[in-house]
């Protein structure tokens, strides 16, 4: 046999090839397919040779290949498909063969490549369908004009990868005469999923992988258990993103590494699914609800410390026949139909029998040093010199990925042959630590402990300080909570310092800013520096005083121009907050609470919280500390208000406003007496308009006696209730436009889209549709910036009503009954109240049609999706104006 030509270095080309459906073949051909297989590798073979490649490797039916420029790699790919297709086939369907190419560095590692370059070949591969041929971004840039004849290159988008941090832009080769109608690429996001981009490639664990998906075929509750940093979390993400295809509605992801409560996981898990709260409802129920009919898989991240939850796994599968729950955590949860898989840490070689070079460098522990060392220094190499050193390394470390990890980061300054003696000798040290966890636990913690050895004293103490942080950090507030000054160390420069030794990650956001976050295993051993320094305490207030801070701030912005953004803050700062509530119970700061979780109410109502709300508002309010007549216990009462008047419970909401009224009357605060009067009459003007009729002509006069513009643009709509109810439409017409013009001048949005909701139903009652179609798709689309759902099932009965007027009666159904399932869904107040919304645009519209079309209409209206109702509304022409009023048709 010739020898193999030397592996090119440098920039070059990757080329994997792999035979779609292989195991058909296989059962289909049976004895005649090692034919097959040797005629398609003598096809394959020679393309690859004919444009100067070089094979280096085949496993079963996949080649790997490379080539010095791309051009070659290209025409070489072209060529082995044209003989693929040309060649005659004993089996009954054609032989198809899935081929991707990608350019870039070529790292050799022994008689193979290592590195990032050669994995995002290998994915691009897979994203490809048998006869495809898959470009990357960079490839396509070098061939575009060095086509073969005969060739086209056609773009894909950008797709998420297997294993790849960032979505690839992708593009395919059309090749004359040969097979090019291929479906999507077979990417991540080919199926609905949350699961998080990876910041690092995933080494081995083949025969793990296989195993999971093996008993997920068998079981529907599978636990993966494991001591930290045995890479559960990773195995769980990298099983889930393999197996997308064999769940129709997708795979997500719930993280409870920042919860510690038992109650919120329901909350969390709906979250994760973006399952709204349905007023009246369990969380529990709401999640039965939408799993029932759906092919799903659950992947629940670190759950030990929420063990006690178990019974809602239990529910959950119960209800869905078709849910598969995948579990991390480091115990055994003892559920009914549970299977566990405990997973091992990765092989390390033995230092004392050491294989040659290639094949050490096949281990998978090995492997993962090689790269993570390489990403942190790209000149690393594992050599013949340090190949001992780097097993040594491997072995002393019990092969756990997490701790491998942290010792690979070093050889930005160390050599392996100087880490294994500092290695051995810091955990010879800490053996004699707590003999009550296990080795491998000890092992880890140890390995964590001499990476935090390696920290300066100032780090050492930043990286304690942070573990007060649950779910992440943004470097402000790290300045704040981790007392800089008292560190004697810049915040940014310690960060980076932990960064660089991967105690401390760093994620990129959608707004921008960065965000830090630690491991959870490393979060603990961090949380035990900060307790034996004696710091803990004072950190913790200082973490907490910073996020009631932050929770006060927020509230303004909650419903102003900037609104979205503060959403999304809060969203990530959730956790925080939550701890920081917590502190404030337990030390007793029933002001700072009351006044935080009266701040935080709009958060919780507009993105679907209100179960946890309302369980924190019960906890602060029942505070031995709070039942003072303060100005934190009424803002406390308003908010519980809002929430309950949201969950649709009017005496609740009654009770918590009522109180305000008394506690701000007797505090002689007239802005604060004029909200709370206000927010009572919502509830009162369902059973007696006048009294609530009273309230706000009371409300309207103090915000006017402090000159309070927003206090009088919230009241002036809801003074338009009896003239609504005298179908006196002009003077309704007038208020909410001076209310609308007060909101658009303050920049509030969120008052802005309830006052348009309102001025749209009452401009078509006036007979003024095109205007009423303005303002009612306007108030739909702020709806839709602030994913708000209950907004947008109000705006979408409002508009069914302007379909209704407009002549546009199956449409008016359709929205109605969109309307209605969202409600179901996620609840909310009705939207009728003193005239405004009154009526059912249904109804009114199955006058003009047959039954059949009607029920139809109906229908449709209840499957649609937010989005397709959303479409449905806004596609509504322009109606001229009419002279009817639609109150007298």
């Amino acid at each position: 046999m010739a020898e193999r030509p030397e592996l090119p270095t440098g920039t070059v080309t990757f080329l994997f090839t792999d035979i779609e459906g292989s195991t058909r073949l296989i059962q289909e051909l049976g004895d005649r397919y090692p034919a097959v297989l040797d005629e398609h590798a003598s096809i394959i073979r020679r393309a690859i040779a004919g444009d100067g490649g070089v094979e280096v490797n085949t496993q079963g039916d996949s080649f790997f290949a490379v080539f010095r420029d791309a051009p070659a790699a290209v025409r070489a790919s072209v060529a082995a498909q044209r003989g693929l297709a040309a060649h005659e086939w004993p089996s009954p369907a054609p032989l198809r063969v899935r081929m991707g190419l990608h350019t870039g560095e070529g790292v050799r590692g022994g008689d193979d490549y290592v590195g990032i370059d050669v994995h995002r070949a290998a994915r691009i591969a897979d994203a490809a369908h048998g006869g495809q041929v898959i470009l990357s971004d960079t490839t396509m840039v070098l061939v575009d004009r060095a086509l073969p004849e005969g060739v086209s290159l056609r773009a894909l988008g950008a797709h998420r990868l297997k294993d790849l941090p960032q979505p690839e832009r992708l593009h395919d080769l059309v090749v004359e005469g040969l097979l090019s109608d291929f479906p999507p690429p077979r990417a991540i996001d080919a199926r609905p999923n949350n699961l998080p981009a990876q910041l690092t490639s995933f080494v081995g664990r083949e025969g793990e992988m296989a195993e999971v998906r093996r008993l997920l075929g068998e079981t529907r509750l599978l636990t993966l258990t494991g001591p930290g940093g045995t890479g559960k979390t990773r195995l769980a993400l990298q099983v889930a993103a393999a197996s997308l295809a064999s769940y129709r509605d997708g795979a997500f992801l719930v993280d409870l590494s920042s919860v510690s409560d038992p109650a919120l996981v329901p909350s969390v898990v709906a979250g994760a699914l973006a399952v709204p709260e349905v007023a009246g409802r369990s969380v529990v129920e709401a999640l039965q609800d939408h799993l029932r009919d759906r092919e799903l898989m659950l992947v629940l991240d670190n759950f030990e410390q929420v063990a006690q939850a178990g019974t809602v796994i239990e529910e959950l599968l119960t209800a869905a026949p078709k849910l598969s729950v995948m579990v991390t955590s480091r115990m055994v949860l003892s559920l009914r139909g549970e299977h566990e898989y405990v997973v091992p840490p990765l092989e390390p070689p033995d230092p004392g029998r050491l294989p040659d070079l290639p094949t050490l460098l096949q281990v998978e522990a090995v492997l993962l040093f090689a790269q993570r060392a390489m990403a942190a220094n790209p000149r690393f190499q594992v050599t013949e010199r340090n190949a001992p050193a780097v097993a040594g390394i491997t072995a002393r470390l019990d092969g756990l990925p997490l701790a491998i990890e942290l010792a690979a980061t070093r050889t930005k300054v160390l050599t392996p042959e100087q880490i294994l003696p500092r290695l051995q000798s810091r955990l010879g040290i800490l053996t004699s630590g707590p003999r009550t966890l296990p080795e491998r636990q000890r092992t880890l913690r140890d390995a964590i402990a001499w990476s935090h050895d390696l920290l300066g004293p100032a780090e050492q103490r930043l990286f304690a300080r942070l573990s007060a942080f649950s779910g992440g950090w943004t470097l402000e507030s790290a300045e704040t909570v981790c007392d800089p000054e008292g560190l004697a160390l810049d915040v940014l420069e310690g960060l980076t310092s932990l960064v660089g030794s991967s105690l401390v990650g760093r994620m990129d956001t959608d707004g921008g800013t960065p965000r830090f976050t630690m491991l959870e295993t490393i979060r603990e051993f961090a949380a035990e520096q900060l307790e034996a320094s004696g710091e803990r305490g004072g950190i913790l207030q200082r973490h907490a005083v910073h996020f009631l801070d932050l929770a006060v701030e927020a509230e303004p912005h909650l419903t102003a121009g900037d609104q979205l953004e503060w959403l999304e803050r809060c969203d990530v700062e959730h956790p925080n907050f939550r701890a920081a509530l917590r502190w404030a119970i337990e030390a007793g700061q029933a002001d700072r609470a009351q006044e935080a979780a009266g701040a935080l109410w709009r958060f919780w109502q507009q993105r679907g919280h209100l179960a946890e709300g309302r369980a924190w508002f019960e906890e602060v309010l029942a505070m031995s500390t709070g039942q003072g007549r303060t100005e934190a216990r009424a803002k406390a009462l308003i908010g519980a208000g809002g929430v309950a008047w949201w969950q649709q419970d009017r005496d609740g909401a009654g009770s918590c406003y009522r109180e305000a009224v008394d506690i701000e009357r007797e505090l002689g605060h007239s802005a604060r007496t004029a909200e709370a009067l206000y927010n009572l009459a919502f509830v009162v003007a369902g059973d007696d308009l006048e009294a609530a009729g009273r309230m706000l002509v009371e409300s309207l006069e103090l915000y006017r006696e402090v000159d309070d513009e927003r206090g009088v643009a919230q009241v002036l709509p809801m003074l338009v209730m009896q003239d609504a109810r005298a179908g006196n439409w002009k003077q309704v017409v007038d208020n909410m436009e001076e209310a609308v013009t007060i909101w658009r001048r303050l920049g509030d949005r969120l008052h802005l889209a309830f006052d348009l909701l309102w001025l749209a139903f009452a401009y078509g009652r006036a007979g003024r549709l095109r205007e009423a179609l303005s303002a009612g798709l306007e108030t739909l689309e702020l709806f839709r910036e602030a994913d708000n759902p209950t907004g947008i099932g109000i705006a979408l009965i409002d508009l069914a009503f302007l379909a209704e007027w407009g002549g546009r009666h199956e449409a008016a159904i359709r929205l109605a009954a969109a309307s209605e399932s969202l409600k179901q869904r996620i609840g909310g107040p009705p939207g009728a109240i003193g005239g405004i919304l009154e009526g059912d645009p249904a109804a009114e519209a199955r006058v003009h049609l047959s039954p059949e079309e009607a029920d139809r209409a109906w229908h449709e209206g209840l499957v649609m999706s937010i989005d397709e109702a959303v479409a449905l509304a806004r596609g509504q022409a322009g109606p001229e104006d009419v002279t009817v009023d639609p109150a007298q048709e």
